[in-house]
């Protein structure tokens, strides 16, 4: 038997991990006036952890990766 290779995405998320996940999701909420444990909130989230184990490890480009996902702002000054 072969053994399974596992990309990172395979790998948990460690607490850094989930802090700078945590970060995005709570700014892009409040920026958009989205409630925490909404239905909308949960799909950021999965967006957010799945941009994350992409690779996307810097908070300012995977939140602007997050909206851009959603259909919204790329740029927060615009």
């Amino acid at each position: 038997m072969s053994p399974k290779i596992f990309s990172r995405h395979d790998e948990a998320l460690n607490s850094d991990d989930l802090r700078a996940c945590h970060l995005v999701l709570e700014a892009t909420c409040k920026d958009f006036g989205i409630e925490l444990g909404s239905e909308e909130s949960d799909r950021i989230a999965a967006i957010t952890i799945e941009l994350y184990q992409q690779g996307v490890r810097d908070v300012g480009q995977l939140t602007q990766l997050v909206d851009a996902a959603r259909g919204l702002r790329l740029n927060p000054d615009e």
